[in-house]
This record gives structure tokens, C-alpha cells and sequence, in this order.
């Protein structure tokens, strides 16, 4: 039986469309996160977690009054308590609408035109604010994860054996220590799939945890593996590995979990969730609106 989402997500995904050779905000759609908060017992009205969903459009275009084209690299961000998040073939479309239609007699005139208009345009959508920007031409390509540990590094693999590619949060084990410790972990083979068309996405999660429990890291890994054959939305993903993780630790612990996926039609989404408690660097860094992800670094 076809989802109240995924009949809203089938409005552009999964069919052939033309999009529009000139601005058109109506291309625009919004997919409501209840549904999915729902099956994970995630309370919409007290949500266990702070965080933002982070889009990068690596090749958002415009024109000039006199026809010459203007190119950027366009970050838009909005706060995980919106009640929806934007569809992403249709987000592409609607930038996509931008390609043809001028705006401006220079480009700092078009380019912030342009940036009210996207940042009116998705706030009014969503319901929120959301903020838009250009990352510079000569900004820096920080790496922000370089002190996470690879789990590929620190597994015995040979102790593994994976047979559950369906997610399964049964599959994560902890262990008691004397001590509050600190871990921070990456794993770069995260593949689930778009809930409407079943295409697979591919990214790298990134995990950050204080606790005086331990997740056992060969378990860890499994349980990531476990989304191979998943069928849900960037976003969703993110949530539903956080709340996993925070069920299995004790209600105090900081928690962080960003996952940033590479990107698909020029555009990549990086969400990020954090306990309300989370005190780490990481959380405000991946946020920040003139940092790149890392997976821009890596394309």
C-alpha cells in the first residue's frame, strides 16, 4: 500500500518531467515528516534531538539582464522542527526554473535577488525560516571529520558475518565501562534507497557520542549495513539512526549523528541531528553557512 509521503514525493520523482524554462515556485513541494517520526516513535512535539537539513547545489545558475550567465554554489538550510521537509526533485527543478530567467543588471544585484527569492520561496513551503547562501570561490574545503575514527580501522571483520540488510536496531549491542568516555566514528559505506524511486544513495555517516556505555563498533557496523535495502529519505535515515542510537544510551548522553550523502543531480543532502545536551563543535561546524561538507571536497 502506497504512503500518504510517498503519493506527495511521486508528484516529480519516479517521472519523467519537464520542470520550467523560467521561475516557477510551484514546482516546489513539501513532504510532511510525521509519517516516518510515527513508525520510530519519534514524538513530533517533543523531539528527542536538535538539528538542520543541509542541501549543497553545486551548480545553481542564472542570468544577467544582459544574458550572461552567473554560477554558484548555493547552501540552503532549514531547522529538523519544521513540519516538512522539500521534495528533492522538485527542489532541483524549481532551481533548475532559475537557468533561464534573468534577474539582475550585475551580479551582485542577481545573486541576491536570487537569494531572497529561494530563501521566500521555501520559507513560505515549509513553514519556517530557512536560510539561503553562496559559498565563496576562494573559500577553503575544510575537512570537518578528521579526528573521527574509520570503523573499517578498528573492526575485526573476520568476526563478522552479516545476513540482516534490513534495519534492524536489535543488531546494536553496548557494553558498561568504569568511565564516561568519549567516541567519535565514521563509516564511509552507508547505502539506503529512495522510498519512491528505489534508486540507491550512497554517503557517509559520521557519529559522535559521551557516554559511559560502549556500542560495540562490530555491531555498530552492522546495524549501518542493515539500511542496504531500506527504502526511506535522506532525512529520515539520519533520524531514525539517531533515535536508535539514543534508545540504546542513557537519556543524558550527548549524542551526535550527521549523515552527508554524495550528491545526485548536482545537489547533495547533509542532514545533522544532536542531542539537546550536545556540547561538540562538530554540530555548529557542519552548520555553518560558508563550510563545505566534506563530501563537496571529495567529488
Amino acid at each position: 500500500m502506497i504512503s500518504q509521503t510517498e503519493k506527495i514525493a511521486s508528484t516529480h520523482l519516479g517521472k519523467k518531467s519537464k520542470g520550467s524554462s523560467t521561475y516557477n515556485p510551484d514546482l516546489l513541494v513539501a513532504i510532511p515528516r510525521i509519517e516516518n517520526r510515527r513508525q520510530y516513535n519519534i514524538d513530533t512535539n517533543s523531539l528527542p534531538f536538535y538539528g538542520y537539513d543541509v542541501w549543497h547545489a553545486y551548480e545553481f545558475s542564472t542570468l544577467l539582464n544582459n544574458g550572461l550567465p552567473i554560477t554558484k554554489v548555493l547552501k540552503i538550510k532549514y531547522s529538523c522542527e519544521s513540519e516538512f521537509i522539500v521534495e528533492s526533485k522538485s527542489l532541483k527543478l524549481y532551481l533548475n526554473s532559475f537557468n533561464m530567467t534573468k534577474f539582475g543588471k550585475n551580479a551582485t544585484e542577481c545573486l541576491e535577488h536570487c537569494k531572497t527569492i529561494i530563501s521566500k520561496d521555501l520559507s513560505k513551503l515549509l513553514n519556517t525560516k530557512v536560510e539561503a547562501e553562496y559559498l565563496n570561490n576562494n573559500s577553503k574545503r575544510v575537512a570537518l571529520f578528521d579526528n573521527y575514527v574509520d570503523l573499517y580501522n578498528i573492526i575485526n571483520s573476520d568476526d563478522i558475518k552479516i545476513k540482516t540488510f534490513k534495519e534492524n536496531p536489535n543488531l546494536i549491542k553496548t557494553e558498561n565501562n568504569d568511565n564516561v568516555s568519549e567516541y567519535r566514528l565514521t563509516f564511509g559505506s552507508l547505502r539506503s534507497n529512495c522510498r519512491v524511486t528505489h534508486q540507491p544513495d550512497f554517503g557517509d555517516i559520521f557519529i559522535y557520542y559521551k557516554s559511559q556505555k560502549h556500542i560495540l563498533e562490530n555491531s555498530l557496523v552492522e546495524y549501518l549495513v542493515s539500511f542496504r535495502e531500506e527504502y526511506h529519505f535522506h532525512e529520515e535515515c539520519c533520524e531514525m539512526i539517531f533515535k536508535r542510537l539514543y534508545d540504546k544510551l542513557d537519556s543524558d548522553d550527548e549524542l551526535f549523528v550527521c549523515a552527508l550523502y554524495t550528491r545526485r543531480g548536482g545537489i547533495d543532502i547533509s542532514p545533522a541531528r544532536y542531542s539537546r545536551n550536545c556540547k561538540i563543535e562538530d554540530a555548529d561546524k557542519i552548520l555553518d553557512i560558508e563550510t563545505f561538507a566534506r563530501n563537496g571536497i571529495k567529488q
